[in-house]
């Protein structure tokens, strides 16, 4: 059982050092992606125009053995250009379901933020019940399905803010930033091989659903000492009473994390000890995605916000304040 753990874990890792090769100095972003796609969740990422989100999403699907669609979310979007609609046939009166791009096994959603309530609606449905209802017919989503949705937080103008309720569906809020001076040089050289067709743009080795299902299997499997399940646990408490651990981050919160808080650290943190090439759970895999996991499903209060503290810099309180086991 061991060596096949080991067989899908190197193989997984290969995938992901090629992804790095083609998404230079997005390493988190690599490990986000490939985290949310074992866990059977989706991400949002939000991050300056030109830091390779889109490319990120496109790279790996080339090495997964899977359909790709992106969606650019505009404001003149309807629900069934997403979702599909019904098409009548007037060969014989009836009317035939015409699946939307929903239906594939990655989905970018470029710039979700863009579409009215009623398209974002739509998209995080279908993720969150892996299904589409048109008129009395449901229709499921495949097995291998993951939604990359992004968000530009530079444009605000013309945009629909995600709600707080349906940011809950995300598995994982990640935050992309600049790559380094380095990683700079190390794009340009990337594109100049790339343009003159030098690039190796296929990936060594290809994922199939199979292996991505063993490597769910295997993950969920992973030990977690009950000391680590607590500090896991202790850690969601704080968002919800923050006074436990901090006096002064009393009416810092408005609404602490949900219970989907919860089951995401647990999921997040077996991958990154999975992908890590462990079988047991520590503490520091819990603080490596806690931002991740944790950012879009606590509201900090007026108060909090008048003092320039924002959702990262409570978790980091908590964090601190919360004794590690």
């Amino acid at each position: 059982m061991q060596a096949v753990a080991k067989q899908q874990q190197d193989k997984i890792r290969t995938v992901m050092d090629w992804l790095d090769s083609r998404i230079i100095g997005q390493r988190p972003l690599i490990e986000r992606l490939m985290t949310a796609l074992l866990c059977g969740g989706h991400l949002l990422v939000e991050g300056a125009p030109g830091l390779a989100k889109t490319r990120a999403i496109k790279e790996l699907a080339s090495a997964v053995n899977g359909d790709f669609h992106r969606i650019q979310f505009t404001p003149d979007l309807l629900p069934s250009d997403v979702t599909g609609t019904e098409v009548y046939r007037p060969e014989d009166g009836s009317f035939r379901f015409q699946q939307g791009p929903i239906f594939h096994n990655l989905v970018l959603a470029d710039e979700v933020n863009r579409a009215p309530a009623k398209v974002q609606s739509a998209l995080l449905e279908a993720m969150a019940e892996r299904q589409v209802s048109i008129g009395r017919e449901t229709y499921p989503l495949p097995e291998l399905f993951l939604v990359m949705a992004t968000q530009n937080p530079i444009e605000q103008e013309g945009t629909y803010p995600l709600p707080e309720a349906q940011l809950d569906r995300f598995l994982m809020h990640v935050k992309v930033d600049y790559p380094s001076a380095k990683a700079e040089h190390e794009i340009l050289n990337l594109v100049r091989a790339e343009t003159v067709g030098k690039s190796d743009a296929s990936a060594p080795v290809r994922l199939d659903a199979q292996d991505i299902f063993q490597a769910r299997r295997q993950i969920i499997e992973q030990y977690m000492a009950p000391g680590v399940e607590e500090y896991l646990v202790q850690l969601v408490m704080a968002t919800r009473q923050p006074g436990l651990y901090q006096a002064d981050l009393v009416g810092w919160l408005d609404y602490g994390a949900s219970p989907r808080g919860t089951i995401a650290l647990d999921q997040c943190s077996r991958a990154v000890a999975w992908l890590d090439g462990r079988n047991f759970v520590t503490p520091d895999d819990v603080r490596s995605v806690a931002h991740d996991a944790l950012r879009h499903r606590i509201i900090t209060s007026f108060e909090a916000e008048a003092q320039g503290v924002n959702a990262d810099k409570l978790i980091d309180r908590i964090l601190a304040a919360v004794p590690t086991p």
